[in-house]
């Protein structure tokens, strides 16, 4: 990112209107990290225990009224439903930052936008080649890798990274929301397999009923909740996921109250009041009940393992979030520094870069949704994808750990030199 201060730096510290948003916003993903990783080690257990039956009875008990089309199983809600709510936040997020937070600027959002680009393009291009003679369909998981794990990567921050400079997690927070947009874009684009168009137009006018009322600064639950629902019920008819239409809501609610004549000063719009409702329900229920229903797949002990991780599909999707992560996200954020007037910030280090570049291969929530999406929910290598996800994802973790750790001890010296001056 680029230090207002110094127009040419990376990486620079967020600007001090954004300090307090981004500590409120890191410490509730943090939260929801650590309760991610609860869902995912108790689904685990129960997969791969004598009682694993009850597990996948659980997964696959089915509500909601057929006369509608939802007669859904409780995974398919997780990622239909609950994934919505994230993907709301999210683009409630994206939205702030690119019309009131420091991303505004577009000297401040070309890295984090460049450094999201390559972590997407770099991870579906080693995985494409590990996959191109794979049989199967194995190429439709191309972007199983691509997704970063904001609430994973930022709790393994938090753990091992408390002296680094904070500029470290703003920029960490800005790829993986930029990461998400370019998720869904391509949720929306390439795994929308049966698309109906009636639905989809009609799925127009609750949106633009909802952007009607949330622009009047309506925030009655019981009047945006229905509008909401039946959106996300006609996107979901219409063959396009579902989480589709939680962006869009996020996207139609105002950032900044307009000003008008004779009416009150020009101020906060409800983006702002509808992050602090809604983020603790996506970070604390939505994505670790989604992990709890998605990430509970039988291993069959060691054999198993290896058998689902010499799969093309597992070794495309582990090479692209340890290595294709690690080096997309890091060469463009190089390639911005070498082509361009921009510089690292003072104090900063490319070492710092490049382990937070291999923390962005944390890929959980997205990738297993896509894994989902590709192969089929319960499929053979849906059940591959999930076992590497996870093998990648903990790669990623210990990798950027090891790294990060040494250079906090390096920040902490640091600052106990300075106090004893």
């Amino acid at each position: 990112m680029i230090n207002a201060a110094r127009s040419g730096a990376l990486l620079g510290a967020p600007s001090p209107g954004e300090t307090r948003r981004i500590l409120d916003i890191l410490r509730k993903e943090t939260i929801g990290g650590a309760l991610l990783l609860v869902g995912a080690v108790i689904a685990l257990v129960w997969a791969n225990s004598p009682w694993s039956a009850s597990y996948h009875t659980l997964v696959g008990y089915r509500v909601g009224p057929s006369a509608l089309h939802l007669d859904l199983t409780l995974a398919v809600w997780a990622a239909d439903g609950l994934l919505a709510i994230f993907f709301f936040v999210a683009g409630l997020e994206l939205k702030r930052e690119f019309v009131a937070g420091d991303l505004r600027d577009p000297r401040r959002a070309l890295v984090p936008v460049t450094a999201a680009l390559g972590g997407v393009a770099v991870p579906a291009a080693l995985y494409t080649v590990v996959n191109l003679s794979a049989a199967g369909g194995a190429l439709r998981g191309w972007a199983v890798p691509t997704a970063t794990d904001i609430a994973f990567a930022l709790a393994v921050l938090a753990v091992v990274g408390r002296h680094l400079p904070d500029a470290l997690r703003t920029f960490l927070l800005t790829l993986a929301v930029v990461d998400d947009l370019l998720a869904i874009l391509i949720i929306a684009v390439f795994y929308t397999d049966e698309f109906s168009a009636l639905p989809l137009f009609a799925a127009v006018v609750p949106l633009a009923l909802f952007t009607l009322l949330v622009q009047r600064r309506v925030r009655s639950w019981w009047v945006l909740m229905p509008l909401a629902a039946v959106a996300w019920a006609l996107v979901h008819e219409s063959g396009v996921h579902a989480t589709v239409a939680g962006i869009l809501l996020g996207f139609a609610v105002p950032v900044i109250r307009s000003r008008r004549a004779g009416g009150p000063e020009a101020g906060p719009g409800l983006a702002e009041h509808f992050e602090h409702r809604w983020r603790p329900v996506s970070a604390g229920l939505a994505v670790p009940a989604f992990a709890f229903l998605s990430a509970g797949v039988s291993v069959g002990g060691l054999s198993g393992l290896a058998a689902s991780l010499t799969d093309p599909v597992a070794v495309g999707i582990v090479v692209g979030l340890v290595v294709g992560k690690a080096v997309g996200v890091f060469a463009a954020t190089y390639l911005v520094a070498r082509f361009t007037r921009a510089y690292l910030d003072e104090g900063l280090a490319w070492i710092d870069v490049l382990g937070l570049s291999i923390l962005s291969g944390i890929g959980f929530t997205v990738s297993l949704l896509i894994g989902e999406l590709a192969f089929g929910i319960g499929s053979e290598k849906d059940q591959h994808a999930k076992v590497a996800v996870l093998t990648g994802s903990l790669l990623a973790a210990l990798l950027a750990a090891v790294i990060l750790r040494l250079r906090n001890h390096a920040y902490r010296r640091l600052k106990a030199a300075k106090t004893a001056r």
